[in-house]
């Protein structure tokens, strides 16, 4: 009898376990995704002015299927920098669901300072997203490439 509460209680908290990752890594749909040329991304979309303001620089690490988008309201010259930034990261800039510029593989600062380098598109964005450094050209990213987006409003 034992036997057979202890299989029960193990397999519920099996069952659990499975259902708290499947919710946590976005299988049922919630989670927003960027997808370009095949390759799909989590990410993250920062809204509001602070969250763009902090953008990844919270993060020591991140997967490399994983990204933050940051949506903006016009097309625009929007310029990035790696303030508190801890990692290396491609900067994807975006109109229209295109790729216009990508910074690929820009270098976490090594001392803090306000006078770091700014990060521009070469052309009005609408969007950017960031990315694990030096995925852009693992994956043969190019200016031009659709970026097909699900789930923004989560």
């Amino acid at each position: 009898m034992k036997i057979i509460l202890g299989l029960c209680g193990l397999l519920i908290l099996l069952i659990i376990a499975f259902l708290f990752t499947q919710n946590f890594f976005g299988f049922f749909g919630t989670k927003a995704t960027a997808t370009i040329k095949n390759q799909t991304f989590a990410i993250d979309v920062a809204k509001t002015p602070k969250e763009k303001q902090i953008g990844l620089s919270e993060k020591s690490s991140i997967p490399a299927n994983y990204g933050m988008y940051f949506p903006f309201e016009k097309a625009d010259y929007y310029a990035f920098w790696m303030k508190n930034m801890k990692l290396s990261i491609d900067i994807i800039f975006i109109r229209d669901n295109k790729i216009v510029t990508i910074h690929d593989s820009v270098p976490a600062p090594t001392a803090d300072s306000d006078n770091l380098p700014l990060y521009q598109p070469d052309e009005p964005s609408d969007a950017a997203l960031e990315i694990t450094a030096g995925l852009s050209k693992k994956y043969g990213f190019a200016k031009g490439d659709t970026i097909t987006l699900k789930n923004l409003s989560k």
